[in-house]
């Protein structure tokens, strides 16, 4: 006995109209399967996270050149033109010392005060450049997402990057700095390679998290640089947390908060790889374990939060 497979439901034809010839019509249940059969596929749906991530790899010349090509593009108006990469930060740490330094006398007791006070403004802004421009990585692209079809992570991606690049160019004037304090260079400098390796990880993972929420809700973005405010303030970037931290005024676990803030640590570990009298006693134990805790959590986290969204981004 031969048996038979039931052929597909067939439209129900339309009447006939003046215009033309009937025009078949389909259930929503008909239309699903007569697409399946041939293959289609919804635009846009979210790929598996292993394709995803192989969709993003073969991108990687394109997040490259895009990052290049922001950066190149971000100061062309002004006259002084890609100075302004390694101006802006030291124009921020001359303020900072003026205003903390000398008028609130937080140098007081801190070895180094310019190299301490320069290396963590430089830092500090590879992160907060990061998230800033996280949030603007789907809204400030959005005609590219809703003309190309490609993994949306490409831009955060690309923004992070951008940002590293930025600081590549910032630690050359960093190193002048360094020396003209008497900081030499020295084995220990190595140590800042690991350190801003895993900072990068940490602000990329950050960076796709704000991009997925601002949009959604643009209105995150206005709050931004508040919270980034009040971070820089609680990570030790214009003072010592040791200093500001000594005796019993503060509670065990405020502390334990503040000094295993992950700007904090990455500051720390790379005035600790960069400044002589930072040394290894003045970080919390387990500084390169936490560090690295917080890159992989924040890393993996960024991109499967920003993945669960990304049929979604550049619609409505």
């Amino acid at each position: 006995m031969v048996s038979q497979t039931a052929a597909p439901p067939s439209p129900a034809p339309s009447p006939e109209s003046a215009s033309g010839p009937a025009v078949p019509t389909y259930a929503p249940g008909e239309l699903a399967a007569l697409a399946a059969r041939h293959g289609l596929k919804v635009s846009g749906a979210r790929p598996s996270l292993p394709a995803y991530v192989r969709q993003l790899w073969g991108r990687r010349h394109f997040i490259t050149a895009f990052a290049t090509a922001k950066l190149t593009a971000q100061y062309s108006q002004a006259k002084l033109g890609q100075i302004w990469q390694i101006m802006t930060p030291l124009l921020n740490a001359t303020v900072y010392y003026f205003i903390f330094g000398v008028l609130m006398n937080t140098k007081h007791g801190v070895e180094d005060f310019v190299p301490f006070l320069v290396t963590g403004v430089f830092i500090w802004t590879f992160t907060s450049s990061s998230i800033t421009a996280g949030t603007r990585a789907i809204s400030g692209n959005i005609g590219l997402v809703r003309a190309l079809h490609f993994p949306r992570a490409s831009l955060p991606v690309a923004l992070a990057l951008q940002q590293l690049q930025q600081l590549l160019f910032s630690l050359g004037a960093l190193a002048l700095i360094l020396l003209a304090f008497g900081q030499y260079p020295r084995p220990a400098w190595l140590l800042a390679v690991p350190a801003l390796a895993l900072q990068a990880l940490f602000n990329t993972g950050l960076s796709m998290a704000m991009a997925r929420l601002t949009a959604k809700t643009p209105d995150i973005a206005q709050l931004t640089p508040f919270v980034l405010r009040t971070w820089m303030y609680s990570s030790g970037v214009m003072w010592s947390l040791d200093h500001l931290l000594a005796g019993d005024r503060v509670p065990r676990a405020v502390l334990l908060v503040l000094e295993y803030n992950p700007a904090a640590l990455f500051i720390n570990l790379v005035r600790y790889a960069l400044i002589d009298s930072y040394t290894w006693d003045q970080l919390p134990p387990f500084a390169w374990a936490a560090a690295a805790g917080w890159a992989l959590l924040c890393g993996v986290a960024g991109f499967v939060y920003f993945w669960k969204a990304e049929e979604t981004y550049g619609r409505g």
